[in-house]
């Protein structure tokens, strides 16, 4: 699982991967070509792959024996699975540019980024057989499948759930207003203290969906293209959130001990901590609320220079097989991408996909990178430049 970083490296690092983003104001290029590695002119395995993957992403067994879908492969391939977690999609971004890796398991605002920026190369899906497999609705989804290619295969997907203690919250919350608006909560006391938010850039767009509901004259249509105008309502909204917010989250770990130990009774959240706190016997339960909600729909990415590719290309198609993808969606409390295995998966179990949302997919605006040219307002959308470093600053009280 992840470490916490220290805050003031974390903003540092933002802001840095800020700067780097700028060119996003601008109209894109198209993505430069990518060159597949010579290595790829064999079938010779290398003998490992190396993963940047979000926490809980990939497990070997060492936390609970039941769950390991890496053991098998690396005996059946020889190929060695080398994981570095990461608990944002900028540090994921990051550790790609840096180099070293041969795949990551990138958000969609990741996804977009690493993309424009050459980092990651399209892959050649009829080198993964299974990809017939998958749900119809990611296989060309716009945050991997660029200009007619594939930049990846599709690997779990799930929405941010509003996570709640069951305690002070007799029937679960029908709005996201509870962590934006300053109240008293059902216990009588105030949210003040007790809330959390999302530690990322991305958050700004949680909070533009909450205004589509609440202020329709603002005109949002998605809220990950926005004007200045809707932008600036959406900061101002999270500038009025800011005294209110215990922490700003991005350690699942860490909040599941906010939500057990610190008084933190409700937030945005992954279904991970829900089921990891249920689990714990803690009075917690989660919602979507009636604005409906954010979320992620990941993609396993090859880097452009992939020193072991074709170990890669053995895991994503070991990925997403049936088995490996129900063991996934059970261990993390997500949503498989390819619907058979939410059938007859002895650890997701036959409720599992419904547990986990899988009618959701209609209600979520899955996380896109923000981009100025954009479909609903022509080229006057706000860039995720701007999200980085404006987001920074609202952390911070500003």
């Amino acid at each position: 699982m992840r470490s916490a970083i220290d805050p003031s490296a974390r903003l540092l690092l933002m802001a840095s991967i800020a700067l780097a983003v700028t060119a996003c104001g601008k109209k894109e290029p198209e993505p430069p070509a990518a060159t597949a590695p010579a290595a790829t002119a064999t079938a010779a395995l290398e003998g490992q792959v190396d993963i940047v993957a979000w926490p809980g992403y990939i497990e070997r067994g060492e936390t609970d024996k039941n769950y390991d879908w890496v053991s098998k492969f690396e005996t059946d391939t020889g190929c060695k699975v080398n994981v570095k977690t990461a608990g944002t999609s900028d540090e994921m971004v990051s550790l790609m540019t840096q180099g070293g890796y041969d795949l990551v398991t990138a958000s969609g605002d990741a996804s977009l980024r690493l993309i424009r920026g050459g980092t990651v190369q399209p892959v050649d899906v009829t080198r993964i057989p299974s990809y017939e497999t998958l749900d119809p609705r990611l296989k060309e989804a716009p945050w991997h499948f660029v200009d007619g290619k594939h930049y990846g295969v599709p690997y779990q997907w799930g929405p941010n759930v509003l996570m709640y203690n069951t305690n002070v919250f007799k029937t679960a919350p029908t709005t996201w207003g509870v962590l934006f608006a300053d109240q008293k909560l059902g216990d009588g006391k105030s949210n003040k203290g007790r809330i959390q938010a999302y530690d990322g850039p991305i958050y700004i767009a949680d909070a533009a969906l909450y205004l589509m509901s609440t202020k329709p004259d603002l005109g949002i249509k998605d809220p990950y293209e926005l004007t200045e105008a809707q932008y600036t309502a959406a900061l101002e909204l999270l500038r009025g959130q800011h005294p209110l917010v215990q922490r700003y989250w991005h350690d699942a770990n860490v909040q599941v001990q906010d939500f057990t130990n610190e008084g933190v009774v409700a937030s945005s959240s992954w279904p991970f901590q829900v089921n990891t706190l249920v689990a714990n016997k803690q009075p917690v339960a989660s919602t979507v609320p009636a604005e409906g909600a954010t979320g992620w729909a990941d993609t396993t990415m090859l880097h452009t220079q992939a020193k072991h590719p074709n170990c890669a290309y053995k895991w994503m198609e070991w990925s997403i097989s049936a088995k490996v993808q129900g063991d996934v969606a059970s261990w993390f409390g997500s949503l498989p991408v390819v619907p058979a295995a939410c059938n007859g998966n002895d650890l997701l179990g036959a409720e599992g996909c419904k547990n986990n949302g899988f009618e959701n997919f209609d209600k979520i605006h899955f996380w896109r990178t923000p981009e100025a040219r954009c479909a609903t307002q022509g080229d006057a959308c706000i860039p995720y430049s701007r999200w980085a470093t404006d987001y920074v600053a609202i952390m911070g009280g500003r």
